[in-house]
């Protein structure tokens, strides 16, 4: 267990089943995120001698690709997931990246040194903090002053993605959404994401809507099982496995109407947000 931690559930599902199969799945998690990577990474600005850090880093490719980018600075990745982390450690190591270095923290609380970097960046990241006002407070310290903040969180799911909820939802339980709880909901609304940086004393804060396709997988089956044994699996964990089969069905049926060309695409949507410390 980290020595500085907030985010308790959080990191039991990181470095549970989940963050193993992000780790398995990396490539492939890479590739259906891979939209919103380079608007992100645009959007930082970041120049050659900046220092870097990325918040929720994951299996590191974004923090990587910040590293080639401030090839004279650094990048440090951060990330409460122990199999992700030694994922995104391999791959920099692999990739021959020196100026990289990753961290298995907490954001919310971890004692980053105040003042140290340019730029954070984070790729859908910042969503799930139990505190984002103090998150954002920890993480902004860390930040020279006038420094950068930009990255992508959820927004309301496009009509394909709702449809696949709603298959689901048939056959399965389906989690409460309560209106600014920790997660995906909460950072759906630009008003409450401007809300929690200004009190984090953020200033200057651009909320820009963004929409990229997604590749889901080669067919609607295999895409469907994927989905179901990732992303998805906190909805089926603890049904019957008859009702899991029958949701399977139902959303295989949705995903037909989005294979084409032997790819199965979901346009997946965010916010792109930037900001700047006050001072």
């Amino acid at each position: 267990m980290l020595e500085h931690i907030a985010n308790h559930e959080q990191y039991r599902t990181w470095n549970g089943q989940d963050g193993h199969h992000w780790a398995d799945h990396h490539q492939r998690y890479d590739a259906m995120a891979g939209g919103f990577a380079g608007r992100l990474l645009d959007a930082a600005a970041i120049v050659e001698d900046d220092r870097v850090l990325d918040i929720g880093c994951g299996t590191g490719l974004t923090t990587r690709v910040a590293a080639l980018r401030a090839h004279r600075g650094r990048a440090v990745g951060v990330d409460l997931s122990a199999p992700m982390l030694d994922r995104a450690r391999r791959s920099a190591a692999a990739e021959g990246i020196g100026n990289v270095h990753f961290e298995q923290a907490d954001a919310q609380v971890h004692p980053f040194p105040q003042r140290d970097f340019d730029v954070v960046i984070s790729q859908a990241g910042v969503m799930f903090f139990a505190d984002p006002a103090a998150a954002f407070t920890n993480i902004g310290r860390a930040l020279r002053t006038g420094g950068r903040l930009a990255f992508v969180c959820h927004r309301d799911p496009a009509e394909e993605v709702q449809a696949l909820f709603a298959a689901l939802a048939a056959h399965l339980p389906m989690p409460e959404m309560q209106d600014h709880a920790p997660g995906v909901v909460d950072f759906a609304d630009p008003e409450h994401v401007r809300a929690v940086l200004t009190a984090a004393g953020f200033d200057r804060t651009a909320v820009t809507g963004i929409e990229v396709p997604s590749v889901v997988g080669a067919n609607a089956a295999e895409a469907a099982d994927f989905l179901l044994a990732g992303q998805l699996s906190s909805m089926t964990r603890n049904a019957a496995p008859r009702a899991v089969d029958d949701a399977r069905q139902a959303v295989i049926q949705v995903l037909l109407d989005c294979e084409r060309g032997g790819v199965v695409r979901l346009p997946a949507r965010g916010w792109l947000v930037t900001a700047r410390t006050s001072g």
